[in-house]
């Protein structure tokens, strides 16, 4: 580091000296040229740096010299020469690289227009619902104070009046079959409890071990045609359940979508009668034209609707039908042959109608378990 002061030190003295040094004059009044001292000057610097140079340790590191050297963010460029003003100092580290960036516009103007064409979009689909929601509001209310027109089918109406009624029917003799299925249950629960303790005093009280024997053998059987008998019930009763609340419920939501349909087609019909006694003038024809179209839309909907109910309703009674002559035989043949003790029947009709047991012993969890 020394080293290299000492070297900065000289080289700045030299530098000094030439930059001040006057020009001389010849005797014939001929001066010397720059360029001549100039040479003259950089003879004698190079000499003295080589002088300098040579006194350097010959195992010295120039990286070190480099690393322990002045900073070159420091250090000033001169215009006009060493001793040139001062205003032509310019410092190394205020010049900086031009900016780089380029101001690309294109995807946030994009995104811009995608979120502007989401908000349009969104609010036109909230006038549209504004505009569907009151006209149909406004019809309702004028049905229900008698000013408005309806559109009725009554041949429809009366069968979509039968669906609901036999669906609260139905559903009555569902709840009714589940609480006859866990009485049943808890009765069987009880027969086989008490079988089992005829059986143990059976065991310990010789001298009435075949009064005990025969009253466990017995419970034991009515325990046993029991379940059997809750096996079919049960059948009944799932069979019941998805009627009613698959098979009816999805033709029931077919008819709430009909009469939502109805609504807004007699709605929209009841706008373009108005708008027709009207004014005719250019405004009021596109108005008009426009309520032609809303019209037709929704009588397409009302239409297709209606005839939807109407397949629908006519495969329900089919199915109805179908599901119920087969459930009932089911339940009546069972529960016959259980109280009349006839477990070869019970057992037989249970196979007849594809009703499967759980095998004694399983782990799986009971019918019940499962409700």
């Amino acid at each position: 580091m020394c080293l290299f002061l000492q070297i900065f030190i000289m080289t700045d003295s030299i530098l000094s000296k030439a930059a001040t040094m006057e020009i001389p004059i010849n005797s014939n009044g001929d001066s010397r040229t720059a360029e001549d001292d100039s040479l003259e000057q950089g003879a004698q610097i190079g000499g003295s740096l080589d002088e300098i140079v040579g006194t350097l340790p010959v195992n010295m590191d120039l990286q070190q010299v480099m690393v322990s050297g002045p900073n070159l963010n420091e250090t000033s460029i001169v215009s006009g020469g060493y001793g040139g003003a001062a205003e032509g100092i310019i410092p190394t580290s205020s010049i900086k690289a031009p900016s780089m960036h380029h101001s690309n516009s294109n995807p946030s103007m994009m995104s811009e227009d995608a979120t502007r064409g989401v908000a349009v979009e969104k609010f036109d689909s909230v006038k549209k619902w504004s505009i569907n929601t009151y006209k149909c509001t406004k019809q309702m209310f004028s049905e229900r104070f008698g000013r408005g027109t309806k559109t009725v089918d009554l041949e429809l109406e009366a069968q979509i009046d039968v669906l609901r009624e036999t669906k609260m029917k139905y559903e009555q003799i569902l709840r009714l079959a589940r609480e006859l299925t866990s009485h049943f249950y808890n009765m069987v629960q009880t027969q086989q409890a008490l079988g089992d303790t005829f059986a143990d005093l059976s065991q310990k009280s010789p001298e009435l071990q075949d009064e005990f024997g025969y009253n466990a053998e017995t419970q034991r059987l009515l325990s046993k045609n029991g379940e059997t008998l809750l096996g079919a019930i049960n059948f009944f009763v799932s069979s019941i359940n998805t009627l009613v609340n698959k098979t009816m419920e999805d033709t029931l939501m077919t008819i709430k979508m009909y009469e939502n349909a109805r609504l807004e087609f007699d709605a929209y019909r009841t706008d373009l009668e108005e708008m027709s006694v009207g004014p005719r003038d250019a405004a009021a024809m596109v108005r008009i034209e426009i309520a032609q179209q809303q019209y037709q839309i929704h009588k397409d909907k009302y239409e297709r609707l209606h005839s939807d109910v109407s397949v629908k309703l006519k495969f329900l009674e089919e199915n109805k039908v179908k599901v119920m002559h087969k459930q009932l035989l089911l339940f009546h043949n069972a529960v016959s042959a259980y109280f009349a003790g006839n477990q070869q029947q019970l057992e037989q009709t249970l196979r007849q109608f594809n009703v499967k047991l759980k095998p004694p012993g399983s782990d799986k969890p009971s019918w019940l378990e499962e409700q």
